[in-house]
């Protein structure tokens, strides 16, 4: 039995009487904050319940600071946390959650390609006893068939090396109960693949269907590289096959060099014919330097990643926080994060 197991509480007792909280990290979204914060409060004001909005800025450089301050001064449903920098989605996301204290939450983008509309089914899916309701996109307008058929392929590849199975053709949006956000904040790690978290807590999950619409505005902020990036940072977080690939790699290589060995040896002795000269050696060097620089580079990865690991750096760092619109100083802001790990029983 772990620790998560040991210190499960039956129950989780709250500071608040939020029941819904909507997470969504903004990175240079200025553009469609206007149009998210109007369609988001038309669908959560017609639920009778009481939410919050948590919109997360990852170190904008546009208007998105001004936009989302201004909102969280005026409606004291909404919380603006402003990171010192750009740590990246994942941190985002990360931030959100332990800052957000809805009974359930919600995670969604800011560009409107996750349909606020599709909540009261989540909702709905959520009191049926799902501790994650996640989205399936049925379709994706917008994407290029390359980048539906990279995901795709990806997908397939991770699940087949991992433990874990990350369900195809969905992204960050979904709901978790209180249940499943207090599991995520016992996860410690730095280096944060958060579809694969949401898959490892491996909690009771529904499946809602959706056809996902292009942008209502702005361009996306990620490009081939970036989603390149991401793709390795959850195969090394999940999974040491690509090791196991390489030690298999260096095994067949130095197989084929014995038997190349024997090879040469016979012909020179037995069959009298003279060994050739440079040619065959430079292939095997060339062979046996790639397969080796390969193995390389894949050690220093995960070296790498344990380094980073061993530092011990927080996830992100709160640079400001707007709650119920009063800001709160920087102690306040940075023990609301701490909290989560310290004090589960009371910030839960």
């Amino acid at each position: 039995m772990n620790a998560l197991t040991e210190n499960w509480p039956l129950e989780f007792p709250r500071n608040t009487k939020v029941v819904l909280s909507i997470v969504i990290p903004l990175y240079n979204e200025h553009e469609v904050i206007a149009l998210m914060y109007e369609r988001l409060v038309a669908v959560l004001s017609s639920l009778g319940i009481r939410y919050e909005i948590v919109l997360v800025d990852d170190g904008s450089r546009d208007g998105t600071q001004h936009a989302i301050k201004r909102l969280a001064s005026e409606h004291s449903t909404v919380t603006a946390v402003f990171l010192s920098r750009n740590f990246g989605k994942e941190a985002a996301l990360t931030a959100g959650l332990e800052h957000a204290e809805g009974d359930a939450v919600i995670i969604m983008d800011a560009d409107l390609q996750d349909p606020p509309e599709l909540i009261p089914q989540m909702l709905s899916a959520w009191r049926e006893g799902a501790d994650v309701v996640c989205m399936r996109r049925r379709s994706r307008e917008g994407e290029t068939w390359l980048k539906r058929s990279s995901a795709h392929l990806f997908y397939r590849l991770l699940n087949a090396i991992s433990d874990v199975d990350i369900p195809p053709d969905t992204g960050d949006f979904r709901l978790l109960s209180r249940k499943a956000v207090y599991a995520l904040r016992q996860l410690n790690e730095r280096n944060r693949y958060m579809k694969g978290l949401f898959a490892w807590i491996g909690l009771p999950t529904t499946f809602i269907e959706y056809d996902r619409k292009p942008r209502a505005a702005g361009i996306t902020k990620w490009d081939y590289l970036g989603l390149i990036n991401l793709a390795f940072e959850g195969i090394t977080s999940f999974s040491i096959a690509p090791l196991r690939l390489a030690m298999g790699a260096g095994l067949l290589t130095a197989l084929f060099g014995i038997l190349f060995t024997l090879w040469i040896v016979v012909k020179a002795l037995v069959l009298g014919d003279p060994v050739q000269g440079y040619p065959s050696l430079i292939c095997m060097i060339a062979v046996l330097g790639g397969v080796q620089l390969l193995s390389i580079g894949l050690l220093g990865e995960y070296i790498g990643k344990t380094y980073y690991e061993s530092k011990q750096r927080p996830v992100y760092l709160v640079r400001d926080v707007v709650r119920r619109g009063k800001p709160m100083d920087h102690a306040a802001s940075r023990s609301t994060a701490k909290s989560a790990k310290k004090d589960s029983y009371a910030t839960l």
